[in-house]
């Protein structure tokens, strides 16, 4: 019976890594005499990636590489890694060891024992800035009442049996979130603590801008809430309308004048700027659903080496 693990580390600019990572995960993986393969997704990097995983690939038998042809994001690298795995379990994890590569044996061990999907989940987050932490907790808030699945704590690390692997590349959208997917998709679930680990060679590929951006695209992929949103706002405004209308009926049939022009324009532009922010939410979602239609595919691969495509 089939054993291998596939691993599948999606790399961008981590020239710097490939190497170390190649080294560390298969001096483990020999040690505990678990059968194995590396599939590195260079995700159309700026650096010398993919000659080091070339280099990589003719010293060690068991790394594969996968080469876009641009830059297509972590989520369209994980599904090209998870395309290609041919083991019969599935792990992913970042190239840069952040993700502790000893936690491996441990999800593993679980697998053979009969879990299907095993979670990586953070005991602790490292080092990060108060308003990113702040961020981080109203999106996993918002994934995690869309999901109805705790993700305050998880992360991409994580091994999936290979039926769990099948039935995540059968679904159709093009707009992938695999951290909240893979709990989606259901099957024998168990769950492994990890301690997020310094970085110990180059620099992360996340800004607060591309972290805000990946946050918006994952919300809208596998949420509905800023459309609910703005349904709550106009619920609020229709009641504020019924309030301020019955107050001035009453001032126009007891003759009272009615007054607070500077209310009214206020609440005129408050509204507009409502009307458009709402405009916004739904335009956006508009156009994930003009992305979808058109079907193109996740990633466009433009060299594989070290499989039978080779």
């Amino acid at each position: 019976m089939d054993k291998t693990l596939s691993i599948v580390l999606p790399s961008y600019n981590e020239e710097q890594m490939i190497e170390k990572t190649t080294e560390t995960i298969s001096d483990i993986m020999e040690r505990e005499r678990i059968p194995y393969e590396l599939i590195f997704v260079n995700d159309g990097s700026k650096d010398g990636t993919w000659d080091k995983i070339l280099e990589q690939k003719e010293k060690n038998t068991h790394v594969k590489g996968v080469c876009f042809s641009r830059n297509f994001g972590k989520e369209s690298a994980i599904s090209a890694g998870l395309d290609q795995a041919a083991g019969a379990c599935v792990a992913v994890m970042d190239c840069d060891l952040q993700h502790p590569p000893e936690t491996l044996v441990t999800m593993y061990r679980l697998w053979e024992s009969g879990f299907q999907v095993i979670e990586g989940i953070k005991a602790s987050r490292g080092k990060e800035s108060p308003i990113y932490k702040m961020f981080a907790k109203t999106f996993y808030k918002i994934i995690s009442n869309a999901t109805g699945i705790d993700m305050s704590r998880a992360s991409d690390f994580k091994l999936l049996d290979r039926q769990v692997v099948d039935e995540y590349l059968k679904l159709p959208e093009r707009n992938v979130f695999f951290r909240a997917l893979s709990s989606w998709v259901g099957f024998k679930t168990t769950y492994v603590e990890f301690d997020v680990q310094k970085r110990e060679a180059g620099e992360s590929k996340w800004s607060f801008k591309s972290l805000v951006k990946y946050a918006v695209n994952n919300i809208s992929a596998f949420s509905a809430a800023p459309m609910q949103i703005v349904t709550f706002f106009g619920f609020i405004f229709f009641l504020v309308a019924v309030v301020l209308g019955i107050q001035s009926l009453y001032m126009y049939f007891s003759g009272h004048a009615v007054e607070g022009f500077t209310t009214v324009i206020l609440l005129l532009l408050f509204v507009g700027s409502v009307l458009m922010f709402s405009l916004g939410v739904i335009g956006y979602y508009i156009s994930k659903i003009y992305e979808e239609v058109k079907m193109r595919p996740r990633y466009i691969i433009s060299e594989i080496v070290g499989s039978d495509e080779e």
